[in-house]
Protein backbone atom coordinates (compact mmCIF):
# COMPACT_ATOMS: atom_id res chain seq x y z
CA UNK A 1 0.00 0.00 0.00
CA UNK A 2 1.05 3.48 -1.14
CA UNK A 3 2.45 5.68 2.23
CA UNK A 4 0.03 8.64 2.03
CA UNK A 5 1.17 10.84 4.88
CA UNK A 6 5.03 10.54 2.49
CA UNK A 7 3.19 11.73 -0.64
CA UNK A 8 1.48 14.53 1.35
CA UNK A 9 4.18 15.63 3.18
CA UNK A 10 6.34 15.45 -0.03
CA UNK A 11 4.06 17.98 -1.97
CA UNK A 12 1.66 15.40 -3.21
CA UNK A 13 4.36 14.04 -5.69
CA UNK A 14 3.43 10.44 -7.06
CA UNK A 15 5.79 7.97 -5.97
CA UNK A 16 8.34 6.62 -8.02
CA UNK A 17 7.36 2.86 -7.27
CA UNK A 18 3.93 3.12 -8.87
CA UNK A 19 2.04 4.48 -11.87
CA UNK A 20 -0.58 7.03 -11.69
CA UNK A 21 -3.37 4.90 -12.69
CA UNK A 22 -2.56 2.41 -9.92
CA UNK A 23 -2.31 5.24 -7.53
CA UNK A 24 -6.13 6.22 -8.42
CA UNK A 25 -7.36 2.85 -7.87
CA UNK A 26 -5.80 2.98 -4.48
CA UNK A 27 -7.22 6.48 -3.40
CA UNK A 28 -10.79 4.65 -5.08
CA UNK A 29 -10.38 1.68 -3.03
CA UNK A 30 -9.55 3.96 0.15
CA UNK A 31 -12.67 6.20 -0.60
CA UNK A 32 -14.60 3.00 0.29
CA UNK A 33 -12.77 1.67 3.25
CA UNK A 34 -14.78 1.70 6.63
CA UNK A 35 -11.96 2.93 8.38
CA UNK A 36 -12.00 6.81 8.90
CA UNK A 37 -8.43 7.34 8.55
CA UNK A 38 -8.09 5.72 5.22
CA UNK A 39 -11.29 7.06 3.93
CA UNK A 40 -11.04 10.49 5.37
CA UNK A 41 -7.14 11.41 6.14
CA UNK A 42 -4.30 11.61 3.93
CA UNK A 43 -5.64 9.36 1.23
CA UNK A 44 -8.30 11.86 0.80
CA UNK A 45 -6.79 14.91 0.79
CA UNK A 46 -4.02 13.95 -1.62
CA UNK A 47 -6.78 12.74 -4.08
CA UNK A 48 -8.24 16.28 -3.60
CA UNK A 49 -5.30 18.41 -4.19
CA UNK A 50 -4.16 15.63 -7.68
CA UNK A 51 -7.66 16.82 -9.01
CA UNK A 52 -6.96 20.50 -8.52
CA UNK A 53 -3.77 20.02 -9.81
CA UNK A 54 -5.04 18.28 -12.92
CA UNK A 55 -2.22 15.77 -11.57
CA UNK A 56 -5.37 13.57 -12.29
CA UNK A 57 -6.58 14.56 -16.10
CA UNK A 58 -9.85 15.02 -17.68
CA UNK A 59 -9.91 11.51 -18.91
CA UNK A 60 -9.54 10.17 -15.32
CA UNK A 61 -11.93 12.29 -14.05
CA UNK A 62 -14.83 11.41 -15.62
CA UNK A 63 -14.27 7.51 -15.11
CA UNK A 64 -13.58 8.74 -11.36
CA UNK A 65 -16.85 10.60 -11.38
CA UNK A 66 -18.48 7.79 -13.01
CA UNK A 67 -17.47 5.27 -10.04
CA UNK A 68 -18.89 7.97 -7.62
CA UNK A 69 -22.15 7.77 -9.55
CA UNK A 70 -22.44 4.33 -9.17
CA UNK A 71 -21.58 4.44 -5.32
CA UNK A 72 -24.81 6.34 -4.70
CA UNK A 73 -26.01 3.13 -4.62
CA UNK A 74 -24.15 1.35 -2.64
CA UNK A 75 -25.39 -0.92 0.54
CA UNK A 76 -22.83 1.24 2.80
CA UNK A 77 -23.05 4.68 3.92
CA UNK A 78 -19.93 5.48 4.05
CA UNK A 79 -19.33 4.87 0.60
CA UNK A 80 -22.70 6.46 -0.44
CA UNK A 81 -21.99 9.70 1.81
CA UNK A 82 -18.28 10.18 0.62
CA UNK A 83 -19.47 9.97 -3.09
CA UNK A 84 -20.68 13.96 -3.60
CA UNK A 85 -17.48 15.53 -1.79
CA UNK A 86 -15.71 13.44 -4.81
CA UNK A 87 -18.51 14.16 -7.57
CA UNK A 88 -18.14 18.14 -5.94
CA UNK A 89 -14.33 17.79 -6.55
CA UNK A 90 -14.75 16.75 -10.10
CA UNK A 91 -17.22 19.27 -11.29
CA UNK A 92 -15.53 22.00 -9.45
CA UNK A 93 -12.90 21.36 -11.69
CA UNK A 94 -15.25 22.00 -14.94
CA UNK A 95 -15.99 18.19 -15.41
CA UNK A 96 -19.65 16.82 -16.18
CA UNK A 97 -22.00 14.75 -16.79
CA UNK A 98 -25.58 14.03 -16.97
CA UNK A 99 -25.65 10.71 -15.67
CA UNK A 100 -24.15 12.42 -12.84
CA UNK A 101 -26.66 14.89 -11.84
CA UNK A 102 -29.22 12.14 -12.26
CA UNK A 103 -27.62 9.22 -10.23
CA UNK A 104 -27.59 12.21 -7.18
CA UNK A 105 -30.64 13.46 -7.83
CA UNK A 106 -32.01 9.91 -7.48
CA UNK A 107 -30.41 9.41 -4.35
CA UNK A 108 -29.92 12.49 -2.16
CA UNK A 109 -33.43 13.28 -1.18
CA UNK A 110 -34.19 9.52 -0.21
CA UNK A 111 -31.11 8.17 1.75
CA UNK A 112 -32.67 7.19 5.25
CA UNK A 113 -29.32 7.32 7.06
CA UNK A 114 -28.41 11.41 8.13
CA UNK A 115 -26.12 10.40 11.28
CA UNK A 116 -23.68 12.61 10.90
CA UNK A 117 -20.85 10.97 12.76
CA UNK A 118 -20.22 7.91 13.91
CA UNK A 119 -17.74 6.18 16.41
CA UNK A 120 -16.47 3.25 14.60
CA UNK A 121 -16.89 4.99 11.26
CA UNK A 122 -15.85 8.34 11.47
CA UNK A 123 -17.76 11.32 9.42
CA UNK A 124 -20.41 10.34 7.59
CA UNK A 125 -22.41 13.75 7.15
CA UNK A 126 -24.66 12.27 3.95
CA UNK A 127 -27.12 15.60 3.89
CA UNK A 128 -24.62 17.78 4.40
CA UNK A 129 -21.91 16.73 1.66
CA UNK A 130 -24.61 16.31 -0.80
CA UNK A 131 -25.38 19.75 0.16
CA UNK A 132 -21.56 21.04 -1.12
CA UNK A 133 -22.20 19.21 -4.31
CA UNK A 134 -26.43 20.38 -4.63
CA UNK A 135 -24.74 24.12 -4.19
CA UNK A 136 -22.25 23.14 -6.87
CA UNK A 137 -24.55 21.57 -9.43
CA UNK A 138 -27.35 24.58 -9.09
CA UNK A 139 -24.51 26.94 -10.13
CA UNK A 140 -23.26 24.99 -13.01
CA UNK A 141 -24.25 25.85 -16.67
CA UNK A 142 -25.93 22.56 -17.49
CA UNK A 143 -27.89 22.44 -14.99
CA UNK A 144 -31.29 24.10 -14.09
CA UNK A 145 -31.28 26.03 -10.99
CA UNK A 146 -34.57 25.12 -10.46
CA UNK A 147 -34.33 21.97 -10.29
CA UNK A 148 -31.46 22.39 -7.43
CA UNK A 149 -33.64 24.28 -5.41
CA UNK A 150 -36.99 21.86 -5.94
CA UNK A 151 -34.36 19.08 -4.98
CA UNK A 152 -33.26 21.06 -1.61
CA UNK A 153 -36.82 20.77 -0.49
CA UNK A 154 -37.32 17.16 -1.20
CA UNK A 155 -33.88 17.11 0.94
CA UNK A 156 -36.00 19.00 3.75
CA UNK A 157 -38.81 17.77 3.35
CA UNK A 158 -38.26 14.09 3.28
CA UNK A 159 -40.14 12.55 6.59
CA UNK A 160 -37.54 11.16 9.14
CA UNK A 161 -37.19 9.90 12.82
CA UNK A 162 -33.70 11.31 12.79
CA UNK A 163 -32.90 14.91 14.14
CA UNK A 164 -29.62 16.73 12.55
CA UNK A 165 -27.13 17.84 14.59
CA UNK A 166 -23.86 18.58 13.05
CA UNK A 167 -24.33 21.79 10.92
CA UNK A 168 -26.12 20.07 8.21
CA UNK A 169 -28.47 22.37 8.33
CA UNK A 170 -26.48 25.22 7.67
CA UNK A 171 -24.37 23.41 4.99
CA UNK A 172 -27.75 23.18 3.15
CA UNK A 173 -28.24 26.87 3.93
CA UNK A 174 -25.21 27.77 2.29
CA UNK A 175 -26.28 25.47 -1.05
CA UNK A 176 -29.66 27.26 -1.62
CA UNK A 177 -27.30 31.01 -1.42
CA UNK A 178 -24.82 29.37 -3.99
CA UNK A 179 -27.76 28.50 -5.56
CA UNK A 180 -30.15 32.03 -5.57
CA UNK A 181 -26.84 33.88 -6.66
CA UNK A 182 -28.02 32.14 -10.19
CA UNK A 183 -28.89 35.23 -12.47
CA UNK A 184 -30.51 32.27 -14.81
CA UNK A 185 -32.95 32.86 -11.67
CA UNK A 186 -36.42 34.88 -12.47
CA UNK A 187 -37.89 37.64 -9.93
CA UNK A 188 -40.38 34.36 -9.16
CA UNK A 189 -38.30 31.17 -9.68
CA UNK A 190 -35.93 33.28 -6.53
CA UNK A 191 -38.87 32.60 -4.25
CA UNK A 192 -41.56 30.08 -5.19
CA UNK A 193 -39.20 27.12 -4.21
CA UNK A 194 -40.50 27.92 -0.79
CA UNK A 195 -44.62 27.18 -1.84
CA UNK A 196 -44.17 23.26 -0.62
CA UNK A 197 -42.35 24.64 2.21
CA UNK A 198 -44.83 27.07 3.30
CA UNK A 199 -47.80 24.09 2.70
CA UNK A 200 -45.91 21.93 4.98
CA UNK A 201 -45.83 24.23 8.10
CA UNK A 202 -49.46 25.21 7.39
CA UNK A 203 -50.00 21.45 7.54
CA UNK A 204 -48.83 21.23 11.16
CA UNK A 205 -51.12 20.46 13.61
CA UNK A 206 -50.24 20.17 17.55
CA UNK A 207 -47.73 18.29 19.43
CA UNK A 208 -44.25 17.73 18.89
CA UNK A 209 -42.33 19.60 15.56
CA UNK A 210 -41.47 16.65 13.27
CA UNK A 211 -37.73 16.45 12.58
CA UNK A 212 -37.79 16.92 8.79
CA UNK A 213 -40.10 20.30 9.66
CA UNK A 214 -37.29 21.31 12.66
CA UNK A 215 -34.56 20.65 9.91
CA UNK A 216 -36.35 22.48 7.51
CA UNK A 217 -36.85 25.31 9.82
CA UNK A 218 -33.31 25.94 10.93
CA UNK A 219 -32.16 25.67 7.44
CA UNK A 220 -34.67 28.82 6.17
CA UNK A 221 -33.30 30.97 9.30
CA UNK A 222 -29.63 30.40 8.40
CA UNK A 223 -30.52 31.21 4.85
CA UNK A 224 -32.33 34.55 5.95
CA UNK A 225 -29.21 35.02 7.74
CA UNK A 226 -27.04 34.54 4.45
CA UNK A 227 -29.33 36.41 2.77
CA UNK A 228 -28.83 39.26 4.41
CA UNK A 229 -25.09 39.23 5.40
CA UNK A 230 -23.60 37.58 2.40
CA UNK A 231 -21.64 34.63 2.59
CA UNK A 232 -17.89 34.15 1.78
CA UNK A 233 -17.47 32.44 -2.14
CA UNK A 234 -14.44 29.73 -0.26
CA UNK A 235 -14.92 28.05 3.06
CA UNK A 236 -11.10 29.51 3.34
CA UNK A 237 -12.40 32.97 2.63
CA UNK A 238 -12.81 34.77 -0.57
CA UNK A 239 -15.37 37.87 -1.43
CA UNK A 240 -18.62 37.65 0.03
CA UNK A 241 -21.20 36.56 -2.69
CA UNK A 242 -24.73 37.96 -2.18
CA UNK A 243 -28.03 35.92 -3.50
CA UNK A 244 -29.51 37.92 -6.46
CA UNK A 245 -32.63 39.40 -4.82
CA UNK A 246 -31.91 39.25 -1.12
CA UNK A 247 -34.93 41.75 -0.03
CA UNK A 248 -37.58 39.49 -1.92
CA UNK A 249 -36.28 36.48 -0.56
CA UNK A 250 -36.05 37.52 2.81
CA UNK A 251 -39.81 39.28 2.81
CA UNK A 252 -40.84 35.71 1.50
CA UNK A 253 -38.58 33.38 4.41
CA UNK A 254 -40.13 36.01 6.62
CA UNK A 255 -43.80 35.12 5.96
CA UNK A 256 -42.89 31.53 5.32
CA UNK A 257 -41.36 31.10 9.05
CA UNK A 258 -44.07 34.01 10.83
CA UNK A 259 -46.48 31.03 11.58
CA UNK A 260 -43.76 28.77 13.32
CA UNK A 261 -42.63 32.10 15.28
CA UNK A 262 -46.34 33.31 16.14
CA UNK A 263 -46.59 29.77 17.81
CA UNK A 264 -43.48 29.78 19.56
CA UNK A 265 -44.19 33.04 20.85
CA UNK A 266 -47.58 32.62 21.91
CA UNK A 267 -47.89 32.89 25.75
CA UNK A 268 -49.74 30.06 27.68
Amino acid sequence: MINWEHVYVTDFALPSTTTLDEAVSELVACLRDPDPELRDGYPYVVLRTWIARDVIDGPRRIRLGDEMAARFTDPHLHVRAFAPLVLDMIVSRGDFRRPWLDAFADWYPTETELRGHDNELGWLHAVAHGADLLGTFGTHPEVDPVAMLDLAVARLLAPTDHVLRDQEDDRLACALARILTDPRLSPGASVDWLDPVEAAFAALGGGPTPPHISHTMRTLRALYVLADTGFPARRDGGPLLRVLRPDPLKARLAKVLAPVFDAACSVG
